[in-house]
């Protein structure tokens, strides 16, 4: 490695950038902590925005880590500074994640590509229009995918129909569940100045036609002024997956994840992520596609891609909050 330290100004801004990545609920659970004697990032779990209803495996923090984790790795590449990072480093400390190195390098990593659209990715809750994404552009994102290691595999017709099942089966139970409903409404009560969860105006409007799996984050409650849409009646979903289910690859799937997002966002199209399905395990795994190549592979995710209207950003904590700085 270099023996030139990344500054502590440098860091803080690659964390930020960090930051804008996507999380269950928007909960943004993670924590880093940058050591300058020794030029050590370190990523943690904040376990104190955990969903025990409905991510008990912390599995989709883990995601929601390895996604952050990404968007360091191209911010970092981008100012010439490539990271080196190392998994789950301590066996004892489950809740460390990552530790990452900065070595000043005059070689272009090709992830610095991406860093344009780490400000300009949304989820979007709004409908797409029903028009094809381009086979060129998904055969494309499944290349982002497999770059870090994953495998996303865009669903056929009759693949969707099973995968709608399953996510109306998962909406279904939440709703009739007192627990997953106060546990998303702690995260969805967030009023003017709160700099985490989903605000009400980035619900979306209340889908009355269409097929697209958008998750009600109202769940029933009154919400003023919503209005009504009708979304897209053949969506394009992709179930982004692993080849195992051990934290490592949760991890690998969060930066698969966000890679996939970037590249859609530079190549002008809309994304939604929906994790319903897959927060029970006897629903997640009929996202498998038992015809394909990946049919033994570990479900991680689901994605909507599309063309849909540009939407604002949800809140992001100040870095201030989740970067320490030793000495």
């Amino acid at each position: 490695m270099s023996a030139q330290r990344a500054s502590v100004d440098l860091v803080t801004s690659w964390v930020s950038d960090a930051t804008m990545a996507p999380s269950m609920h928007n909960a943004q659970p993670w924590r880093f902590r940058y050591m300058p004697a020794i030029g050590v990032l370190q990523l943690r779990m904040d376990k104190t925005r955990s969903m025990p209803r409905t991510d008990s495996t912390n599995r989709g923090m883990h995601l929601s880590c390895g996604a952050a984790l990404f968007n360091l790795r191209v911010a970092a590449a981008r100012g010439g500074w490539p990271a080196l990072v190392t998994l789950l480093p301590d066996p004892a400390e489950p809740a460390l994640l990552a530790s990452v190195e900065f070595a000043e390098s005059a070689e272009i990593d090709n992830v610095s590509e991406l860093y344009p659209a780490i400000g300009r990715r949304r989820s979007s809750r709004e409908p797409f229009a029903d028009e094809p994404v381009p086979g060129a552009l998904l055969d494309s994102l499944s290349g982002a995918a497999r770059s870090e290691g994953a495998i996303l595999s865009v669903l056929g017709e009759w693949q969707v129909e099973a995968v709608l099942d399953v996510v109306a089966e998962a909406q279904q139970d939440e709703s009739l569940s007192p627990e997953a409903r106060e546990e998303l409404a702690r995260w969805t009560a967030s009023g003017a100045g709160e700099a985490d969860g989903i605000p009400v105006d980035a619900f979306g409007p209340h889908r009355y036609d269409g097929r697209a799996p958008v998750r009600d984050f109202a769940l029933g409650r009154p919400v003023p002024q919503r209005r009504s849409a009708i979304f897209e009646s053949h969506p394009c979903l992709a179930v982004l997956a692993t080849a195992q289910d051990r934290p490592q690859e949760w991890l690998l799937a969060g930066q698969a994840m966000e890679r996939v997002l970037l590249q859609a966002a530079l190549d002008g199209l809309s994304t939604s992520l929906n994790s319903q399905a897959l927060e029970r395990s006897e629903l997640r795994w009929l996202l498998r596609d038992p015809r394909s190549a990946s049919a033994a592979a570990c479900p991680q995710m689901l994605l909507r891609l599309g063309y849909g209207p540009v939407v604002p950003s949800t809140p992001r904590r100040a870095v201030s909050d989740v970067l320490d700085v030793e000495g």
